[in-house]
């Protein structure tokens, strides 16, 4: 019983965290602008020019970072849907890779997932987060080091992934799989990735925080802290490979989807939505429909996703007020996604005949309409009579693909056909 009442804390330590944050924020006139912030944003290097006294400063954007990472993100995006594949050619021919130990479907199940939400997914995060974060702030990168260190030591741990899942090394947690080794390596990059975002915030040339750099940050905290509670774990052997985490039981199972939970929220959701405030209203060439919804939708989702956890356990012996806190936080989850995906979708008024020939437009709203399908089924399957129909089924298969396919999939194809004719300086 003490690792929830851990949990609960390490909950409204960061939850607290994010408030102080936010009364600092205000406190410094983050929230007042004489401009909107959207609107600027839209203009920012005509605003950038303007808002140059006597002394002209030079300086030049990264792109090559973002590029790496786009490359990357195309590379695993063929990769994993090419292990999914197979994965689903099993389900018709499950004797396929028979005597085949490091085919068989229980290898290739977290080699898929791990491709998916890590390489593919994480790669395109971080192609958007190091193209948007350095126009939003009107600074280069704090460190071209940094930046580089993160694809490549990003891109050791995915390959690491793929050499020791498929031989059998395996923590057995949920989109936490992999040994003591590659944990710590995920660590330390997560660090450089986080020093890099935060020492380029210092140097920003922009006052305003646009609310994209507040999920960016959400991710950063969140991300680590889930991480590393997770991770904990006791190796074998300092030479060996495996591990055993240090929870067990009820407590184990209760730390797992605390993590898997959040790990949806604060790697899939909240980097996305920074993404889509940025990406969106960039590619509809319009002001987000309203900026202040978007700062609510911020702080009310980070609030209570990280709640939602125990959604995952009904029915087993996590006791009944813990799942019961899970659902009610699920259910409440229902207002600020939407929330979200409404102010997206509403940012496309009066451009909609631009949807119709625009393929990048097309994307994002297939996007935003799949993130409202998924954070309605959510919740509506952490309901336990509905849950107890579900549960074990293919339909909990079909969630997490609306999730990630319909959400992050069509985001990320969308950021890429928006990026590749401005890096290439050509046209698709």
């Amino acid at each position: 019983m003490s690792v929830i009442y851990l949990l609960i804390s390490i909950s409204i330590f960061v939850a607290i965290g994010f408030f102080v944050a936010f009364v600092i924020a205000v406190r410094t006139g983050q929230y007042d602008d004489d401009y909107t912030p959207s609107v600027r944003m839209l203009f920012d290097d005509e605003l950038a020019k303007k808002n140059q006294k006597s002394t002209i400063t030079k300086f030049y954007y990264d792109n090559k970072i973002v590029k790496k990472f786009i490359y990357a993100t195309i590379v695993f995006g063929v990769v994993a849907m090419s292990v999914g594949l197979l994965e689903a050619f099993f389900y018709l021919f499950p004797n396929l890779t028979d005597g085949i130990s490091w085919l068989s479907y229980g290898r290739l199940r977290p080699l898929h997932t791990n491709a998916a939400i890590f390489a593919f997914v994480g790669n395109a995060m971080f192609a958007g987060i190091y193209y948007s974060l350095q126009r939003l702030l009107k600074a280069r990168m704090f460190s071209d080091f940094l930046s580089n260190l993160n694809f490549w030591g990003w891109q050791l741990i995915i390959v690491a992934a793929a050499i020791t899942l498929p031989l059998g090394y395996s923590t057995s947690k949920e989109y936490a799989e992999l040994e003591w080794p590659i944990d710590i390596a995920i660590a330390l990059i997560w660090v450089v990735f986080g020093i890099n975002m935060i020492g380029t915030m210092l140097k920003r040339r922009e006052r305003h925080l646009y609310v994209a750099i507040w999920f960016y940050l959400a991710t950063f905290i969140t991300v680590a802290v889930l991480h590393i509670f997770t991770s904990l774990e006791l190796p074998v052997s300092l030479t060996g490979m495996k591990s055993y985490s240090v929870y067990a039981g009820v407590q184990d199972a209760l730390v797992q989807w605390w993590y898997g939970h959040n790990a949806v929220a604060f790697f899939l959701t909240t980097p996305y939505l920074g993404l889509m405030y940025y990406f969106v209203h960039k590619a509809a060439n319009r002001p987000v429909y309203s900026y202040r919804l978007s700062i609510i939708h911020f702080w009310s989702l980070i609030f209570l996703y990280i709640w939602a956890g125990p959604h995952h356990l009904l029915y087993s012996a996590l006791p009944t007020w813990a799942q019961n806190l899970g659902v009610v936080f699920s259910v409440m989850l229902i207002a600020p996604s939407w929330g979200g995906m409404i102010n997206g979708l509403l940012t496309l008024r009066g451009v909609w005949d631009k949807v119709r020939v625009e393929p990048v437009l097309k994307f994002f709203v297939v996007a935003m309409t799949g993130y409202g399908m998924a954070t309605f089924e959510g919740p509506m399957l952490s309901l336990k009579n509905v849950n107890a129909i579900a549960h074990y089924t293919d339909w909990i298969i079909a969630h997490v693909h609306v999730g990630a396919l319909a959400w992050n999939g069509f985001m990320a194809f969308g950021i890429i056909y928006w990026l590749i004719p401005r890096m290439s300086k050509g046209t698709l």
